[in-house]
C-alpha cells in the first residue's frame, strides 16, 4: 500500500509568507489508488481533506509496508506551473521475497534480473565455494513475494589424499611464509620447517599412520596478499589442518578468520601483544614469545643503569602500538617516564627530528628491519648518537641488517655503522644455549650447521629469519606432539583417538582435541623449553646484546619470570660509561650585583640620615615665624616618606642570596608597603600644598579677600585621604591576591666542558595572579596623580604667598619626581629580567627623587636661617611689634597691589580722553579740507599738512596717535604739524597733565 507523506520543504521568507516568485497557486493532491487509509506526516486527515492545493516546491514521498517496495518515482516535487514531477512515470508498490536467499553460507548468490530488494521476476543463482558441492537447485526466481525453490546449502566434500610410496594418510599444513617486506623470516624458517617435517616424517613413534605435508605461499608480510592466499588455502582442495603465518600482521588477519573454519593456527614469528587476546583470537598459538616478553627486560635495564626518562619512536602497526603501551604501563610502575612518544607510517624524517628536538637521550625503537634502516639513515643525519645517546631495539633483526643495501635510503654503509655503534637489543632466546639434545635428538649447534649446509650459498646472517629459525622447527614439533596426542598415537585402532583424516573445517571436536593437546605441549627443543601460557604464547627467557665494533655481543640474560638478571658485564660504551638519560639541567639563580647593592644602600642609608636631619630641624624649628608658614607637618610628613621610600631600596635588593624562599613573599610585601607608603606621604604631602595654592591664588579677587585664614585640617585630611585609598587598595590586594615567590627561568646554557649538563638560569620576582591588574590600577592611579602635580606646579610658579612660602621649591621637588616616577616605572618593567639593571634604575631613582625633595625642601630653610639668624630676630620682633618681617612684606605686597589697581584706572580715563581728542581732530581736518582745495604736489616731494597722500604714504588720522600710545617706532619722510601736536597732547595726556587749550 501507498502513504503520502507531505515535507513541508517550501523556503519562507521573514514573515513566513510563500515566495512572491511563483505564479501559481499550487499543485492539486495527488490521490494514488490503493486500498486501506492514508497516513499524513505533518497533517491530520481533516487537515488533508480540507487542503485541495499544496504549494509549489512542496513534496511528497511514496512509502509501501511491510514486504513491499516502491517501484518508480519514491519522490514528487510541486511545480511552478501547477505539476509534478514525473507524473509519467507511475509509482507501485510490488512484494518483495525474502532477502535471506541472497547470502549463502560456504558459498556466493548472485542477484539477476534487478538490484536488491528481489522483486518481483528477480532471480538468485547459488555457488559454492571450493570444497564444498551444492546440494539443490542452483537457481530460485521470485514471483508474487515468494521463491520457488527451497533454498540450497553448500556441504563439504570428503577426500582422503594417502601417500602412493608409503601409504600413510597425509595431514596437510597450510603455511604463509614471508620471504620479502618488513620482516623477511621465510628466508631462513621455510626450510626450517622443511627440516623439522623431514626428521618428523621420518619418525616411526610419532605419527606413524600419518604424513605431514606442506602448501605454503609467500605472503610478503602483506596483510593483503595473505588475504589472497588464505582464501586459496581454504577454498582449494586439499583440506588442511592447521594454519601456520608468519609476521604479526598476517597471524592477526589470519586467527581471527581462522576461529570461522575450525582451524588451529600456530605462529612462528608473532610477536605482537594484541595475538594474546583468547577473545579474540580463540585457536592461536605461537613458539615466538610475545613483544611484551621484552618490556620486563628493558625496564630491568633501565632500573640498573639509573634512567628516569625514555623516549620511543615505532612504526605505526598493531604489535608495536600494543607493545608501547604494554611497556608505557610497565615502566610507570617502575617510575619511569616516557618523555616523548613519536610514531610514522612510512618515513621517519620529521619524528628523528622531533626526538633531537626534544633532547631525547634513551630511545626505544619498535619497527621492522626495512624501516629500521630508514630510521638510522635519518639518525645519522641529525647526529641523534654517540656518547650521548642509547637506542633500544628488537634483537630479531639480521645481524648485518644496516649493511644491507637498500634504495629506499641515502646513507652509505660506513655511515650506517656508525650511527647504529654501541645500541642495545632484548632478544627472546631462539636458540638453546645448553649443548643439549632435545625431542629432535639434535643439539642447537647441530640444529644450525644443519641448517646453514641447507641456506647453501646464502650468509646466514644475511638471511631474514635465521634467528627464529629454531622456533620454526620447534613449531612443527609441537604441532606433531599435539596430533600425535589427538589421534592416540599408534593410530586408528587407538582407544580414546580420532580419526585426524576425518576433520574439516565444521568438525569443531577434533579442533578441541587439538586445542587442548596443543595447550599441553610441554619439550625441549632446539629453541629451548617448550611451553604456551594461557594466551597461547611461549615464555623464554629475553638475551641481551650490544653491538660493539659492528658486532652483536652477550652482555646478560634476563628471566621475567624469576626476576633474574644474569649480568656478563661486557657492555662497552662510547664515552666510558652509559650516559645520562637527559641532559643534566642545573639550575642557577641569577643574583643581583652585591656591589651595586651594597653602593645603593649606602646612598640609601645616608638619605635616611639626611631625612632624619631635616625632619629634626623642622620639628626643632617649627615655633619660629618662617618655618611655620612652610607648613611644617606637611614637610615632616614629606621627610617620613623619603625615608619610607628610601628604607624600600633594602628588600628591594634582597633576593635568594640573603634570604631563604619562605620569607621571601614577607619580602615581597615590604616592598610593597614601603614603597606605596613613602609615596603617598612624601608626594602627597606636596601635592597638598600645590593643590592648595592652585586653588586659593587662581580665583578671582573678591573671592581670594575673603579668605585670609588658611585652615590647616583640610590639608592634612587632603594627605590622609591620599594615604588612606592606598592603604586600602593595599590590604585589598594583600587579602585578595598576596604576592608571592615566582621564578623567570631563561634559555638554558651549555658550558664548553661538558656536553651532558646545561645551566638554566632563573631569577626571583615578586608576582600575583593578577599582577599586571593591580599595576595597571596602581600606575594608572599614580600617573594621573603626578601628571596633575606638573600642571598644578606649572600654574602656581608665579603665585606668591606667605601662608606657603615653599611652594616653588614644592613645585621644583614635584618635577624631578615625577619625570623620574614617569621615566623609571616603564624602564622597570621592560627590564624586568635584568635584575641588576631593573633594581639600578628603580632604586636611583629612589634614591635621587628622595635626595632632591629633601635638598629643595629643607636646605633653603636651613642656610636662610643659619646666614640671617632669623629664629631669634623673628621671636624679638613679635614680643615688640606684635609682627613680623614677614608681615611687613605682605603689607608691602597689598599697597603695591592697589597702588597698581588705581594706575590701570587713570590709564583708563586716559584713553577715554585720547579717543576723544582724535575725533576731534578728525572733524577739524574735513572742516578745512571744505575751507582750502588741495595744492599740486611740491616738485621736490613734500606734501603740505592737510592735503590727501598717496595710498603708500602715511596719513595725518588716527593711526598715529594710536601708535604714539602703543610706543611703537616708526619712521616717515615728513609729518603733518597736526601729528606733532597730536603727539605733544598724547604725552602730555600720559604725564597726567591734563591739556587746557585746543589748538587749530
Amino acid at each position: 500500500m501507498l502513504l503520502l507523506l507531505l515535507h513541508l520543504l517550501l523556503p519562507l521568507g521573514s514573515d513566513g509568507a510563500q515566495n512572491s516568485n511563483t505564479t501559481s497557486e499550487g499543485c492539486q493532491i495527488i490521490h494514488p489508488p490503493w486500498e486501506g487509509g492514508i497516513r499524513y506526516r505533518g497533517l491530520t486527515r481533516d487537515q488533508v481533506r480540507a487542503i485541495n492545493f499544496l504549494p509549489v516546491d512542496y513534496e511528497i514521498e511514496y512509502v509501501c509496508r511491510g514486504d513491499r517496495e516502491v517501484v518508480g518515482p519514491k519522490v514528487r516535487k510541486c511545480l511552478s506551473n501547477g505539476s509534478w514531477t514525473d507524473m509519467d512515470m507511475p509509482s507501485r508498490c510490488v512484494r518483495t521475497c525474502s532477502k535471506s536467499y541472497l547470502t549463502l553460507d560456504n558459498g556466493t548468490a548472485f542477484l539477476r534480473g534487478g538490484n536488491r530488494p528481489a522483486l518481483d521476476g528477480a532471480w538468485v543463482d547459488f555457488r559454492c565455494d571450493p570444497g564444498f558441492h551444492l546440494v539443490g537447485s542452483s537457481r530460485s526466481i521470485c514471483a508474487r513475494g515468494q521463491w520457488d525453490t527451497p533454498k540450497p546449502s553448500c556441504q563439504v566434500k570428503r577426500t582422503t589424499y594417502t601417500a602412493p610410496s608409503s601409504g600413510r594418510r597425509a595431514v596437510y599444513i597450510g603455511a604463509l611464509f614471508p620471504m620479502s617486506g618488513g620482516w623477511p623470516g621465510g628466508q631462513a624458517c621455510q626450510p626450517a620447517v622443511e627440516m623439522a617435517l623431514e626428521d618428523v616424517n621420518s619418525r616411526r613413534d610419532i605419527l606413524p599412520d600419518y604424513e605431514l605435508k606442506l602448501i605454503h605461499h609467500d605472503s610478503k608480510c602483506d596483510p593483503g596478499q595473505a588475504t589472497k592466499y588464505l582464501y586459496e588455502l581454504l577454498y582449494n582442495d586439499p583440506i588442511k589442518i592447521i594454519l601456520l603465518p608468519g609476521c604479526s600482521s598476517v597471524s592477526t588477519l589470519v586467527a581471527e578468520a581462522a576461529r570461522m573454519w575450525n582451524l588451529i593456527v600456530l605462529s612462528y614469528g608473532s610477536s605482537s601483544p594484541a595475538l594474546s587476546n583468547r577473545q579474540r583470537f580463540p585457536t592461536f598459538f605461537r613458539t615466538h614469545p610475545s613483544a611484551t616478553l621484552h618490556n620486563p627486560t628493558r625496564v630491568k635495564l633501565f632500573e640498573k643503569w639509573g634512567w628516569k626518562k625514555i623516549a620511543t619512536i615505532q612504526q605505526t602497526t598493531e604489535v608495536f602500538t600494543s607493545t608501547l603501551d604494554d611497556l608505557e604501563e610497565r615502566v610507570k610502575e617502575a617510575g619511569i617516564e616516557i618523555t616523548f612518544r613519536q610514531s610514522f607510517f612510512s618515513d621517519p624524517a620529521v619524528p628523528v627530528k622531533n626526538l633531537k628536538r626534544q633532547d631525547a637521550r634513551i630511545i626505544v625503537g619498535l619497527f621492522y628491519e626495512t624501516e629500521a634502516r630508514k630510521v638510522f639513515c635519518e639518525v645519522y643525519k641529525e647526529r641523534l648518537f654517540g656518547k650521548k645517546y642509547v637506542w633500544f631495539l628488537i634483537g630479531w633483526y639480521a645481524d648485518n641488517w644496516f649493511r644491507t643495501p637498500d634504495p629506499a635510503i641515502n646513507c652509505t654503509e660506513q655511515e650506517m655503522a656508525e650511527a647504529v655503534e654501541g645500541h642495545v637489543t632484548t632478544e627472546i632466546v631462539m636458540l638453546n644455549p645448553e649443548n643439549t639434545r632435545g625431542i629432535s635428538n639434535m643439539t642447537s649447534q647441530e640444529f644450525v650447521q644443519k641448517l646453514t649446509r641447507r641456506l647453501g650459498s646464502k650468509k646466514a646472517e644475511e638471511t631474514g629469519g635465521f634467528q627464529e629459525a629454531p622456533l620454526a622447527y620447534d613449531a612443527i614439533w609441537a604441532l606433531a606432539l599435539a596430533l600425535n596426542k589427538t589421534s592416540g598415537g599408534s593410530g586408528v585402532h587407538s582407544s580414546g583417538g580420532v580419526r585426524l583424516e576425518d576433520f574439516n573445517y565444521n568438525n569443531q571436536t577434533i579442533t578441541d582435541q587439538i586445542y587442548r593437546a596443543m595447550n599441553s605441549s610441554s619439550f625441549e627443543g632446539v629453541s629451548g623449553h617448550v611451553v604456551f601460557d594461557a594466551s597461547g604464547s611461549r615464555m623464554a627467557r629475553t638475551l641481551i646484546e650490544q653491538l660493539q665494533g659492528g658486532k652483536y655481543m652477550q652482555i646478560g640474560y634476563y628471566d621475567s619470570t624469576k626476576d633474574d638478571l644474569h649480568w656478563l658485564g661486557a657492555d662497552k660504551w662510547i664515552g666510558g660509561s652509559p650516559p645520562a638519560d637527559q641532559t643534566v639541567v642545573i639550575k642557577r639563580f641569577r643574583y643581583l650585583s652585591q656591589k651595586l647593592f651594597i653602593s645603593v644602600s649606602v646612598l640609601s642609608s645616608l638619605g635616611i640620615v639626611l631625612a632624619i636631619v631635616c625632619l629634626s630641624f623642622n620639628i626643632y624649628n617649627s615655633h619660629v615665624r618662617y618655618i611655620q608658614n612652610s607648613q611644617p607637618n606637611l614637610n615632616n610628613l614629606t621627610a617620613v616618606g623619603c625615608s619610607l621610600a628610601l628604607a624600600a631600596v633594602f628588600p628591594l635588593g634582597l633576593d635568594g642570596y640573603h634570604i631563604r624562599a619562605g620569607h621571601f613573599p614577607f619580602v615581597c610585601q615590604a616592598r610593597l608597603w614601603l614603597l606605596g607608603l613613602g609615596f603617598s606621604l612624601g608626594y602627597g604631602s606636596m601635592f597638598t600644598k600645590i593643590w592648595w595654592v592652585h586653588t586659593v591664588f587662581t580665583k578671582k579677587e573678591e573671592k581670594k579677600e575673603r579668605r585670609k585664614t588658611l585652615e590647616s585640617w583640610k590639608l592634612y585630611a587632603t594627605v590622609g585621604l591620599l594615604v588612606g585609598l592606598d592603604i586600602f587598595t593595599l590590604v585589598i590586594w594583600q587579602i585578595v591576591d598576596p604576592l608571592h615567590r615566582t621564578i623567570e627561568s631563561f634559555t638554558k646554557e651549555e658550558p664548553k666542558q661538558d656536553i651532558d649538563i646545561s645551566i638554566l638560569p632563573q631569577l626571583e620576582h615578586c608576582s600575583s595572579k593578577k599582577m599586571n591588574t593591580w599595576l595597571g590600577i596602581f600606575y594608572g592611579y599614580k600617573g594621573l596623580l603626578l601628571l596633575l602635580g606638573i600642571f598644578l606646579a606649572y600654574e602656581t610658579k608665579s603665585v606668591s604667598t606667605e601662608k606657603i612660602n615653599d611652594h616653588r621649591a614644592v613645585g621644583m621637588a614635584i618635577y624631578n619626581v615625577a619625570v623620574l616616577c614617569l621615566i623609571t616605572a616603564p624602564v622597570t618593567m621592560i627590564l624586568s629580567s635584568q635584575q641588576d639593571a631593573a633594581f639600578a634604575f628603580a632604586s636611583l631613582a629612589i634614591v635621587f627623587s628622595s635626595y632632591i625633595t629633601l635638598v629643595v625642601l629643607f636646605v633653603p630653610k636651613m642656610r636662610r636661617l643659619i646666614t640671617r639668624g632669623e629664629w631669634q630676630s623673628e621671636a624679638q620682633d613679635t614680643m615688640k611689634t606684635g609682627s613680623s618681617t614677614n608681615n611687613n612684606e605682605e603689607e608691602k605686597s597689598r599697597l603695591l597691589e592697589k597702588e597698581n589697581q588705581e594706575l590701570e584706572k587713570i590709564i583708563a580715563e586716559k584713553e577715554e580722553r585720547v579717543s576723544e581728542l582724535r575725533h576731534q581732530l578728525q572733524s577739524r581736518q574735513q572742516l578745512r579740507s571744505r575751507r582750502h582745495p588741495p595744492t599740486p604736489p611740491d616738485p621736490s616731494g613734500g606734501l603740505p599738512c592737510g592735503t590727501s597722500e598717496p595710498p603708500d604714504r602715511l596719513s595725518c588720522d588716527g593711526s598715529r596717535v594710536h601708535l604714539l600710545y602703543k610706543k611703537m617706532k616708526f619712521k616717515t619722510r615728513r609729518m603733518c604739524v597736526y601729528d606733532i601736536c597730536l603727539a605733544f597732547v598724547f604725552l602730555g595726556a600720559r604725564m597726567g597733565a591734563a591739556p587746557s587749550t585746543h589748538f587749530y
